[in-house]
């Protein structure tokens, strides 16, 4: 008998947590004949009393004078160490009078991209593609004729795989980034319904590349959605069903999604987003003449797939982290050879694979940004990772990533070594 898709959704999801509870390792090092661990789910587990700061004297009070210093109003924490987690904690609020707790969703903007990145490497493990495979053209893999028909630059012949998730696909925001242009595209082409990431490629494809791919870099969060366009293409099924079974599931990440554009489409247990007081109300994405809050409307979310859509906790970030770095604590989902390739440091102009930056001596960035939203995931050398989201916009943008990495240098002086040793991935038995 044929299993339908929910079906092999669950049995991959529970054959990866027996895999996981099989080989899971406490970061005192007892392994699992001493006690038998049970790998849970993360955001219905965890709360903030799991995280009592009581034995981290001045840990809050420095997160929360953080939080005033920006005007956050809530923030979700999860700190892992040698694919442990030691800490998930939630501060301020998700909502109105709801306190953060771990087990909150947040839209995290960019880092999506790095999931992204590992559905890409996924689909060149199963034989799919390689990395120098062209994207466009008749020998690309996104090779339909309409988007034939609207490259007028054949440098767009050129662009690899590799280029788009390297930002060296030739892009420029110039002329106005497709993903966060809605309004103006529908307004030049006159169209009355919100344009299909099909479309989006249409008016990209017509606009000339700004550099020859592969020569130099530019931030692109189209190059993102068309990689998105290639894991469906290849593998048959939506970006999102695809990265779900292929990606999340595997990892035991079960409450990763794709988030929506209002607050209404929030799902429940969903932070709700604000921007910063100043902030003024803009025009809806969907040229519907109506102003909102930018975070509620101001852009098309949904539509980012994988360049910035995907929303999901912060301990389960950590755990996707933990499936993709090399270590064997947590089993990876990629090979070996893919951790390399994603983590390659190249040189300081050169993005690596789905991560901001890379350095050699093995720390990894990957940031995030919108209305509404900042997120940090920070790889340190000595096995540390902290990860944290945000439900508030600031003035900085993405600059405030900057002084996110300065809060997490303080707190690691002063609180690293006092952490509970136990690993939250886990219930004990």
């Amino acid at each position: 008998m044929r299993m339908t898709r929910k079906a092999r959704i669950l049995a991959a999801a529970m054959l990866t947590l027996a895999v996981l509870a099989a080989v899971a390792i406490t970061s005192s090092g007892k392994k699992d004949q001493e006690i038998r661990r049970v790998p849970v789910n993360l955001n219905e587990t965890l709360t903030n009393a799991v995280s009592d700061t009581s034995v981290l004297d001045g840990f809050d009070k420095i997160v929360k004078d953080y939080m005033t210093y920006w005007g956050l109003h809530g923030v979700s924490l999860s700190v892992m160490r040698n694919d442990s987690l030691l800490f998930a904690k939630g501060f301020g609020m998700a909502d109105t009078n709801v306190p953060m707790e771990p087990g909150h969703v947040l839209r995290m903007a960019s880092v999506s991209k790095l999931v992204t990145a590992v559905g890409i490497m996924v689909l060149e493990e199963k034989g799919l593609l390689t990395l120098e495979d062209k994207v466009f053209g008749p020998d690309g893999i996104l090779n339909d004729s309409i988007f034939n028909a609207a490259i007028k630059d054949t440098l767009y012949h050129k662009i690899t795989v590799e280029d788009l998730l390297r930002h060296k696909g030739g892009f420029s925001k110039k002329g106005g980034d497709p993903m966060f242009s809605t309004r103006w595209i529908m307004i030049q082409n006159r169209w009355s319904e919100v344009p299909t990431k099909e479309q989006l490629t249409v008016v990209q494809l017509k606009r000339p590349l700004a550099f020859e791919p592969g020569t130099w870099q530019d931030y692109s969060n189209y190059g993102y959605l068309a990689l998105s366009m290639v894991i469906e293409k290849l593998s048959g099924l939506p970006y999102e069903v695809f990265i779900q079974e292929n990606v999340l599931h595997p990892a035991g990440c079960v409450n990763f999604k794709i988030g929506g554009n209002y607050y209404v489409d929030k799902y429940p247990d969903e932070v709700r987003y604000y921007v910063q007081k100043d902030d003024e109300p803009v025009e809806e994405f969907n040229n519907s003449g109506r102003k909102v809050i930018r975070s509620y409307g101001g852009n098309n979310v949904s539509g980012l797939l994988g360049a910035g859509a995907w929303v999901g906790s912060t301990p389960e970030l950590a755990l996707l982290v933990a499936s993709i770095d090399g270590r064997p604590e947590v089993p990876d989902i990629i090979t070996e050879e893919s951790v390399r390739a994603m983590t390659e440091y190249i040189d300081p102009d050169t993005f690596s694979l789905g991560w901001n930056d890379t350095k050699p001596d093995g720390e990894w960035t990957r940031t995030g940004t919108f209305a509404g939203t900042s997120a940090l995931v920070k790889y340190f050398p000595d096995g540390e990772c902290w990860v944290f989201i945000t439900n508030t916009s600031t003035y900085r943008g993405p600059g405030l990533a900057r002084f996110t990495t300065e809060l997490f240098e303080k707190l690691r002086a002063s609180y690293s070594s006092k952490f509970p040793p136990r690993n939250l991935f886990y219930a004990e038995e």
